[in-house]
């Protein structure tokens, strides 16, 4: 069992770098690739820190190209030298430490969209995410169900068609999660099994937007999705003023994690821990599954 939190460290100093549209059209290629390798080499610190603190789960940043997918935005950066350098470094640091890294695009990128427009645009954002694991060795890519937009049913058909048409090298890496409004746990294992996605299992969303089946029948479900790939990843949050509270709480409630080791029932799982404090939050996690008599795989 690994535990890990999301993109910024708030112990380390220094964050990730981005310009304006204006700014590159202005400096071009220069600009855009120096904000880059600063980011790329913050995300090297970061990762350089969680396995000194024994944190060996990581999602990266989804903004470490500066205007990846912008038109502005020409330079070949994926075979830019000092980036694939920059980015095996990464990659070693993964394979040395044994570390899982992944990665989630933003909420603009949606498969099920009736827009063909934002189809083509996610795809490209999916092409870039998917080349960035791939040099840094990352191996999730996690994304949400999308809008309902009148006709879910429709939509998720939609989904399950755009997902089968990506590439391999692209939907292999996919994951899809429940969320909290739209599209709850039984929907997404309507979708994975459909297309053969592994499902990404948010424990908060869940309480936020529970499904009708109980999650003693659909956790079997998830687990079987993830055959194929390996662990299974899942998330946990605890709610800022209440259990169902959808802003997240700077930290992770003792009974919220409590909660989700009852559901997991023994099984070895890879954990994301999503809360405000981000590392600090990780840490407190990795305490209490060590006072739980939990094994945790450090690095």
């Amino acid at each position: 069992m690994k535990v890990g939190y999301a993109c910024i460290n708030t112990t380390l100093k220094g964050g990730f770098r981005t310009c304006r549209v204006a700014t590159a059209e202005r400096e071009g290629e220069h600009t855009l690739k120096q904000l880059t390798l600063e980011n790329l080499r913050q995300t090297k610190k970061i990762i350089g820190w969680n396995i000194v603190n024994g944190i060996g789960f990581y999602r990266l940043s989804s903004d470490l190209i500066v205007l990846a997918t912008h038109p502005v935005n020409t330079w070949d950066w994926a075979n830019d030298p000092d980036v694939r350098e920059v980015c095996a470094e990464i990659k070693s640091l993964r394979d040395r430490f044994g570390l899982r890294i992944s990665m989630h695009p933003g909420q603009y990128s949606v498969l099920s969209s009736p827009n063909p427009d934002i189809v083509k645009k996610t795809h490209e954002d999916l092409e870039h995410h998917a080349t960035l694991m791939e040099l840094t060795g990352a191996e999730d890519m996690i994304l949400h169900l999308g809008g309902k937009y009148g006709n879910p049913g429709a939509a998720l058909k939609r989904l399950i068609e755009e997902t089968e048409r990506l590439p391999d090298w692209i939907r292999t890496k996919l994951r899809y999660e429940n969320d909290d409004r739209t599209y709850n746990l039984a929907d997404v294992l309507y979708v994975c099994e459909a297309a053969g996605i592994p499902a990404c299992f948010d424990i908060h969303h869940h309480r936020c937007h529970p499904a009708d089946e109980p999650l003693d029948a659909l956790l079997p479900r998830v687990w079987k999705t993830w055959e194929p790939v390996g662990i299974p990843k899942i998330h946990i949050s605890s709610g800022r003023d209440r259990p169902d509270d959808r802003p997240h709480h700077n930290y992770i409630l003792p009974e919220d994690l409590d909660w989700l080791l009852a559901e997991l029932d023994g099984k070895d799982v890879d954990i994301m821990v999503e809360a405000k404090m981000k590392e600090q939050a990780a840490l407190e996690v990795l305490e209490m599954l060590k006072e739980r008599g939990m094994q945790v795989d450090e690095p």
